[in-house]
């Protein structure tokens, strides 16, 4: 039985032809007008108000940077981006509220303070202090502690008797994670919001876990992920010992006793030390420079959705140095060079995989 077009059918049929015309010639007018305008203006250039900035960014998000690319507007979506990066600079910009303070101790100082402790273990706050003198350097001896202290040395009489991080995880290398917050900002209903994302890696094998991400991340938050990690089915650290992380103060006491309690030891590392957690640094080194600072998020779902992606990538997709520049889970494809190349794109052609293709 042949189907009948109705002519109710026949006629929204003809109307949205009608629209879609009516509104390409509009794009092509306006299209048009803009390449004008460009070639009006010449070498000088538009100033811009922060307001003009941001709704452009808006705006352009929308189009999507495929369509400004084929676009002759007055911006690229390159500079799109930088904007997107001074705003968010200028939020967390607090120079103006810093107060006078106290002068901070010279460079040379401390350098001279960090090697004389870690050349001569049993030297003390007074023999660094003296040795400073001879330098031409005086000095307190508190003003030694606190440059110990910010740089994580301990004391004389511990300093010879602990162990070095080396030892400590060459000993115990399969059995430890690291835990770390970064912070994206996303474009909201009411302006920029600040989410806090949370990462848990695997020093071993370089696996990573997306744990989590929150606008405000309190203690009944934090204690949520804690119990997830540590369940004893499916929990990233259900089989981890130590757990490597700052002092940040959202790494309760109620959360570190969680992980003690599912028998995972916190291993608070010392004041402004990155380089006792490289790992996870160079995670986030990595996924900011290679996402997350190449993109602009409306709301979390964008943000949830391309840490994801990134994640998939960074598993199955990327060589990693570190590991021999391997790769730590890949997908089993062909190894000959005989099939066709293809290209696996994510988040619209930012990351990308090249494979062959089975035979």
């Amino acid at each position: 039985m042949a189907y009948t077009l109705q002519p109710w059918q026949v006629f929204l049929a003809a109307l949205a032809g009608w629209i879609n015309r009516h509104q390409q010639a509009a794009i092509d007018f306006l299209r048009e007008e803009n390449r004008v305008l460009l070639e009006q203006l010449g070498d000088r250039r538009i100033r811009l108000t922060d307001d003009q900035r941001r709704r452009l960014a808006v705006a352009g998000k929308a189009v999507g940077r495929k369509a400004l690319l084929d676009l002759a507007g007055l911006v690229t979506p390159d500079t799109i981006l930088a904007w997107h990066r001074k705003l968010v600079a200028v939020k967390w910009d607090q120079r103006s509220k810093r107060g006078p303070g106290r002068p901070g101790v010279m460079k040379e100082i401390e350098k001279h303070v960090v090697r004389f402790a870690r050349e001569n273990p049993s030297w003390g706050y007074r023999r660094i202090e003296g040795a400073l003198a001879n330098l031409g350097h005086h000095v307190a001896g508190t003003t030694v502690a606190n440059i110990l202290r910010k740089n994580g040395i301990d004391p004389a009489p511990e300093r010879g008797s602990r162990t070095s991080w080396r030892t400590f995880l060459g000993a115990h290398w399969s059995t430890i994670a690291a835990i770390d917050f970064t912070t994206v900002e996303v474009w909201g209903r009411h302006g920029l919001v600040t989410m806090y994302v949370l990462f848990v890696i695997e020093l071993r094998g370089r696996h990573v876990h997306f744990a989590g991400m929150t606008p405000g991340p309190d203690d009944a938050w934090i204690r949520q992920v804690g119990r997830n990690l540590t369940d004893s089915l499916d929990g990233f650290l259900c089989e981890k010992r130590f757990c490597l992380m700052d002092r940040d103060a959202k790494f309760t006491t109620a959360s570190r006793t969680l992980l003690t309690g599912a028998g995972i030891e916190p291993v608070r590392l010392p004041p402004r030390s990155p380089n006792l957690n490289a790992w996870i640094e160079r995670f986030m080194r990595s996924i900011k420079s290679e996402c997350l600072d190449r993109m602009i998020f409306f709301g979390g779902d964008s943000l949830q959705r391309a840490v994801r992606e990134y994640i998939a990538h960074y598993h199955a997709e990327r060589n990693h140095q570190g590991l021999g520049n391997a790769i730590i889970a890949p997908v089993p494809c062909p190894t000959n060079a005989v099939g066709r190349v293809r290209c696996r794109e994510r988040l619209g052609g930012m990351l990308r995989y090249y494979h062959r293709e089975a035979a």
